[in-house]
């Protein structure tokens, strides 16, 4: 007979907490929602109030049956999921999956994993609140309807495969937006004036605050520079207080991971769920900058410990956004004595920046004295206006307080011309000294888009404009990406020239330097896919693509939390007008949302070229096809970072020299060419990826042949036995050590076997006998220890063309081959 039965969401939250509790408890693991919605048309029943039917999922009814089992034997059920509104929901389902009357259930919350907390919740337990499950279900089946019911138009009228998102489809347009603004900047140049002057064998820079439009300007100021004097006029000292960030929430944990780590937004969320539950930082989904009482006095004390009394400065922050929860809390570690959050480099990583951040929030402010010198130029032709000044600035700290742990970073847009955290000092001045021109410099500059959005700035973003929410944050960003709307890409940059002027030794010269612009690392740029959906969806579906109503239905979800408002209700009122538009769309002409645009007439052969999203991305076709002849048309795939709506017909005619035969090896064509997966050489019927560092117009054979053996010689040191009587069997040497190649099968080798010497009969033996793995959409896993232990690198290699029948058919359907299917 058991006591007490703990039923938590994870297996390591289960292990931590079980370390906490006596022999009397039970710590079990639900291993997330147990119960969904069905994956068909008759999940919401709309008529009668929305009601949901729930099934359980296929992949827990074992974990069901098991907690059934135990939930029977015990005299208490404890509910111990995560206290946010998933979690509430996930103990509602338990209730209702595993029969549970009120009697026999409490509901525990609490926001760490410490034996503290753990058995404060056991000693306040509460029931279900509906309110916070009802927001749930309601986020749940909007969103269902949505996809349900708008993803089907995509496919009627613009392609196969897509799908539409209340959250995703604006995060998309955000992308959309940000990179046509960016198609549309014209930069715009100006002079900027610098001058180095010696001081006491010491140099001190300064700046002339306003900038020449033009050289011609910038040349004059600088020849009524030459021979002048230079004297300090006026010295401002000041002093300054900067204050540190407070605690992180999920969005800014989110978004410094990403600017000092480089963290991927998932990666951050899956490294700091890891540390919640071994119990070493407070829930990492929140939106509050709230600290406890406890935290705020544990910190105390660490940083007096630390650094002294006069570090130490207590704050209690106030979030500002309405929705925030201000009893939950922010981001912080559960033992600010403890420099050392785990063993993992990552992990560890992560902590250190939750540690430093939380303490830095309870320190004192950075004393700083900022000192700004003017210094005046005597022209010797008395030319020059009042302005003509130029302005030297140094810093010095004269208490770090927080500094001395932590200095927040920047975004691409805050740190373009921001001042930078900590400015050297100024060599000594003194009013009425007469400084030394060594050398003055008058360079071009260019003004600049706004930058691409990373995973973490986009995150930023939609917080500001209050769509979504901590939880799904994440999911939105992966989900995105991995329906083909967006891309994270590095890119790199175009050369530009730009003047420098130089007034040295009284003689002034010219230069053409050259920078590199547009480079970008790590950015999230949208495809034509995603623009041709983004303008359908703003033309027919206004609401659901809407900044300010996406915002207004989460803020809705949060008043259903609150209970104040009737999920059914903001349900109907939704979808009422959004089912009127779905209908109204059958009569959209299909032609009419393609994104197809006419080129031009190619001037060999007078044949019309045009721009098209096809069944695997864009591609530009020349002719059409003619039945009487039975000639086709020529079809070549766009390049990375070109869009049918910018194409030009340049660009197009580029295209088309594609493929490219590069040269002969082994008697057989080497050809280069752009599929489905990117730029490629093909050989003798095999596929072979082009590098980044490798351009497909301009391989050379020497380079294609040094592919194409090193493929080959990597191939041959995967192959460890292959049986010519049954071509689908093989034993391969894969990343994680020999395993069989059986079809669609990846089987792993008993340890007793030498792979070797094993035979065909063993082989289809060993296959027949292993399991059917999927994965979470029902997909089959092709080498489960692989898949396990390196999810980012077999997606990549999944990527690539490879050098099968099966994939030469695929391949065949973007290049010039054969047509793309609409």
């Amino acid at each position: 007979m058991i006591k007490n039965l703990v039923i938590v969401e994870s297996p390591a939250k289960a292990k931590t907490i079980e370390g906490y509790l006596g022999k009397d408890f039970v710590v079990k693991s639900s291993f997330g929602h147990v119960r969904d919605l069905p994956k068909d048309n008759n999940a919401i029943d709309i008529e009668h109030g929305f009601k949901p039917t729930y099934v359980i999922s296929s992949d827990k009814k074992e974990v069901v049956s098991q907690l059934k089992k135990l939930a029977k034997e015990a005299e208490m059920v404890w509910l111990a999921s995560d206290d946010d509104r998933e979690g509430e929901a996930i103990s509602w389902h338990l209730t209702e999956a595993l029969d549970l009357n009120n009697q026999k259930i409490r509901r525990i919350v609490f926001r760490e994993i410490t034996k503290n907390a753990i058995l404060n919740a056991i000693s306040s337990p509460r029931g279900i609140d509906m309110d916070l499950v009802n927001a749930q279900q309601a986020r749940r089946i909007l969103d269902r309807l949505v996809g349900f019911e708008l993803s089907p138009v995509l496919w009627k009228k613009i392609k196969t495969g897509l799908s539409a998102g209340r959250v995703q489809s604006v995060a998309v347009r955000l992308v959309v937006e940000r990179e046509r603004e960016i198609e549309r900047f014209k930069a715009e140049s100006s002079f900027r004036v610098t001058a180095k002057f010696d001081v006491q064998g010491k140099t001190l820079e300064a700046e002339l605050p306003a900038k020449f439009k033009t050289e011609e300007e910038a040349q004059a100021f600088l020849q009524h520079c030459i021979g002048a004097d230079y004297t300090i006029e006026n010295l401002e000292t000041k002093p300054l207080k900067r204050s540190p960030a407070p605690p992180f929430t999920t969005s800014t944990l989110q978004q410094e991971a990403s600017r000092k780590l480089y963290f991927s937004v998932a990666q951050t969320m899956t490294i700091a769920q890891r540390l919640y539950e071994a119990g070493k930082i407070s829930y990492m989904r929140t939106d509050s900058v709230n600290l406890s009482e406890d935290a705020i006095q544990a910190a105390a004390g660490a940083i007096k410990n630390s650094f002294g009394e006069r570090f130490v400065k207590t704050r209690r922050f106030k979030t500002k956004s309405q929705g925030a929860q201000e009893a939950h809390e922010a981001i912080r570690p559960t033992d600010f004595s403890a420099l050392e959050g785990s063993t993992d480099r990552n992990e560890q990583r992560l902590y250190e920046l939750i540690w430093k951040r939380a303490i830095a929030s309870q320190m004192a402010e950075a004393e700083i004295e900022k000192t700004t010198a003017t210094i005046g130029i005597g022209f010797q032709n008395g030319q020059g206006g009042a302005n003509d000044k130029l302005v030297a600035t140094g810093e010095v700290i004269k208490f770090e307080g927080f500094l001395k742990v932590y200095i927040e970073s920047k975004d691409d847009e805050e740190a373009e011309g921001a001042d930078e955290d900590v400015k050297g000092m100024l060599p000594p001045i003194s009013v009425g000294q007469k400084l030394q021109l060594r050398q003055m410099v008058a360079a071009q500059r260019f003004t600049r888009p706004a930058p691409r959005y990373t995973e973490a700035s986009l995150v930023k973003k939609l917080e500001e404009m209050g769509i979504g929410r901590p939880s799904t944050y994440a999911p939105t960003i992966s989900t995105v990406q991995k329906r083909g709307y967006v891309e994270k890409d590095s890119r790199e940059g175009k050369e530009r020239k730009l003047q420098v002027l130089t007034l040295q030794n009284d003689q002034i010269s010219t230069q053409t330097k050259t920078e590199v612009t547009g480079a970008e690392k790590n950015k999230l740029f949208p495809t034509d896919t995603a623009m041709v959906v983004n303008d359908f969806l703003i033309e027919h579906f206004p609401n659901v693509i809407d900044y300010s109503f996406t915002a207004r239905v989460e803020a809705e979800f949060d008043e259903i939390a609150h209970g104040q408002k009737e999920w059914e209700k903001m349900l109907d009122n939704f979808y009422k007008t959004f089912h009127q538009r779905i209908e109204s769309s059958e009569s959209i002409n299909r032609a009419d949302v393609s994104g197809a645009r006419e080129l031009g007439k190619d001037p060999v052969t007078g044949k019309t070229i045009l721009a098209k999203l096809g069944r695997f991305g864009p591609y530009v076709q020349l002719g059409e096809e003619n039945p009487e002849t039975g000639e086709k048309p020529v079809y070549a795939s766009l390049r990375k970072g070109q869009f049918i709506e910018s194409l030009t017909l340049e660009d197009a005619l580029e295209l088309f020299k594609l493929p490219r035969i590069v040269g002969m090896y082994e008697d057989k064509e080497m050809k280069a060419a752009i599929g489905r997966f990117g730029p490629y050489i093909s050989h003798n019927s095999k596929f072979f990826s082009l590098p980044k560092t490798l351009d497909p117009m301009t391989v050379t054979a020497e380079e294609a042949i040094a592919l194409i053996e090193a493929k080959r010689k990597a191939d041959a040191e995967k192959l460890i036995k292959s049986f010519p009587e049954n071509p689908d069997v093989q034993v391969l040497n894969g990343r994680f050590g020999p395993y069989i190649s059986a079809g669609k099968k990846n089987v792993k080798i008993p340890k007793d076997k030498d792979p070797k010497d094993l035979t065909l009969e063993e082989c289809l033996a060993l296959a027949e006998a292993a399991p059917e793995k999927k994965g979470r959409f029902g997909a089959k896993k092709k080498e489960p220890e692989a898949e396990k232990k390196a999810p980012a690198a077999k997606k990549a290699a999944a990527k690539k063309p490879a050098a099968t029948k099966k994939d030469t058919t695929k391949k065949a359907a973007a290049t010039k081959k054969s047509a793309p299917k609409k």
